[in-house]
């Protein structure tokens, strides 16, 4: 239960976010997402995302205070957005409304990731993990149970109650389904399966046992399919929030005329795919272990972003044959010139900046400007439409001002590069 404290410090968030957030900048920013998405692209877009944020709080203002862990949750988002929009805002969005997620009993796969880890030394933000093969024989496939959804009908109902004491006179706020995964609705198993068996298991398994990984292929796929009809009969995935694998998502197709937003389908929302360890098996592996099952579960969304870390420019013949891509990762992995060039146009590419430039002793900010522009004149020459988030950023060496003139001066970029 909330005290009064709890709730006055959520609304102070409110108002904080509900200035920013009806900023003029907003609408327009809006629009030019929209003209990236759905196209033709006016200019790039620039956003920063998964960050090392014991590294970043300078002024005491991302401590969390509230005990309780719904909207502590929502306590934890709110202190991080309005401290990207104070120090590195690039070009997010923040929405005229305050976005609550669905409560949700969720039962999981049934498997505890058995590992050896190694902390790091210079941030507590990263490890270094041995996950412990659980997958032996075809018989251990059984182990993976398959994950059920329900919406809590009771706390939802304590919630709106909470929300419009919480918001009243402050905000609107809105449900945005049920938080499923931080960066949308995973539709790819990879990760999971990485951790219960290890990356160098599966692939020898590949080669020895390939019976045994498409069972477990088989298993996760037939388990997301069901998690998605669960999702779609009882209306919780998110149409709300413009958001997906730290990308927005503003388009002109989705969410469909008439979607009520607190109970929308999967035709209405983004997923997400990924297939990061697919990197190191050739093209046709890619084709047998991961397009067929993806084909099954990507068909059912209204898009799909696909892709992370993973190198997609020497099997994009592969990923174009997937149903509903929108977006595609261009990782440091892969060559992006390459990239740009058998990207088909429909999709809109996804760079990664390598987050490498912002962990050495020292933070050059020109050889950071220098990447960004053979990004864009990449993209330029091909004729592609192209966003840049910087992500998946270990550590900053505790100077949080490298993230901050990285983002400034990708913005800057991107708005001369057209």
């Amino acid at each position: 239960m909330l005290t009064e404290n709890d709730i006055s410090i959520l609304r102070e968030l409110a108002k904080k976010y509900a200035g920013y957030a009806a900023l003029p900048v907003q609408k327009e920013r809006m629009r030019l997402w929209r003209r990236l998405n759905s196209g033709p692209m006016e200019r790039p877009m620039v956003l920063v995302d998964q960050l090392p944020w014991n590294e970043l709080d300078v002024d005491g203002s991302l401590r969390c205070r509230i005990a309780d862990p719904y909207w502590r949750q929502l306590e934890e988002r709110l202190r991080q957005t309005i401290y990207k929009w104070e120090y590195m805002p690039a070009d997010m969005v923040l929405n005229p409304y305050i976005a609550l997620y669905v409560p949700a009993a969720r039962t999981g796969w049934g498997i505890e990731t058995k590992e050896e880890r190694i902390e790091a030394r210079l941030t507590e933000s990263v490890a270094s993990h041995r996950y412990i093969n659980q997958f032996e024989s075809l018989e251990d496939v059984e182990k993976i149970k398959m994950p059920t959804i329900t919406r809590d009908v009771e706390a939802e109902k304590l919630v709106r109650e909470q929300a419009d004491v919480i918001f009243d006179g402050i905000i609107p706020w809105k449900f945005c389904g049920a938080l499923l995964e931080d960066c949308g609705f995973r539709l790819g198993p990879w990760d999971w399966i990485t951790q219960w068996m290890g990356v160098t298991d599966i692939y020898v398994l590949m080669m020895d046992e390939p019976d045994l990984i498409h069972a477990i292929m088989r298993r996760m796929t037939d388990g997301i399919l069901g998690l998605q009809r669960q999702c779609d009969e009882q209306g919780l995935f998110d149409a709300v929030t413009n958001a997906v694998h730290c990308s927005h998502t503003f388009c002109e197709e989705l969410p469909r005329p008439g979607c009520d937003t607190d109970h929308a389908g999967s035709q209405d929302a983004w997923g997400f795919g990924l297939a990061q360890l697919m990197t190191s098996v050739s093209p046709a592996a890619f084709d047998e272990f991961e397009v067929r099952y993806m084909m099954e579960t990507f068909e059912h969304m209204g898009a799909v972003y696909y892709g992370c870390c993973d190198r997609l420019d020497d099997r994009m013949d592969y990923v174009a044959r997937m149903p509903n891509v929108r977006k595609v990762s261009c990782s440091p992995w892969s060559d992006r010139e390459h990239f740009a060039e058998v990207m088909p146009d429909r999709f809109v590419m996804s760079n990664k900046p390598t987050p490498a430039v912002l962990a050495l002793d020292s933070f050059d900010l020109e050889q950071a400007r220098q990447d960004v522009r053979r990004t864009l004149a990449a993209a330029r020459r091909h004729n592609k439409r192209v966003e840049m988030i910087m992500k998946d950023v270990s550590t900053l060496r505790c100077d949080p001002s490298r993230i901050w003139a990285w983002a400034k001066m990708a913005v800057e970029e991107a708005e001369r590069s057209v």
